[in-house]
């Protein structure tokens, strides 16, 4: 894993940036809080650097949509330009991870939880930013058990 201390899952969208956190261990991610871009976009940075600060945050990993047949899109686009614009703003480390199909299936998730429309809109990215994050959590534990058995 990383150093001690949090890693930062980002969920990048277009209109709202959903924010999710691991735990001090790295064992389990948590969504935080949905940000929104638009006009108000000023005020993201400082509560991104703030959020950075108070979790002791060591790795920022930044959701990367790609399509089906794994290309690169706008979308994907959009989230490499995100993270050139949050490097700016920290020197914490910042790592992409595939995140298909994470905002679809929070979206599932928080219907199954019977939320309605507006509270799964006010929720849904920073749950996708759990989903992507415990993805990569997972992905990094299954590559460490993996490295010990060889």
């Amino acid at each position: 894993m990383t150093d001690a201390g949090c890693v930062l899952g980002i969920d990048v969208g277009s209109v709202r940036v959903g924010v999710a956190s691991t735990d001090p261990t790295q064992t389990i991610a948590q969504p935080l809080e949905t940000l929104h871009r638009g006009s108000r976009r000023g005020a993201l940075w400082p509560r991104l650097a703030a959020v950075i600060k108070e979790r002791d945050v060591q790795r920022i990993v930044i959701g990367l949509p790609r399509r089906l047949d794994g290309s690169e899109g706008t979308a994907a686009a959009d989230a490499r330009s995100f993270a050139l614009e949050l490097e700016k703003h920290t020197d914490v480390p910042v790592e992409f991870y595939d995140e298909r199909f994470t905002t679809a299936q929070a979206e599932r998730s928080l219907i199954e939880r019977g939320k309605r429309r507006a509270e799964r809109r006010a929720t849904v990215d920073a749950v996708a930013a759990a989903l992507l994050l415990q993805g990569w959590l997972d992905a990094r534990r299954v590559a460490a058990t993996a490295t010990r058995a060889e």
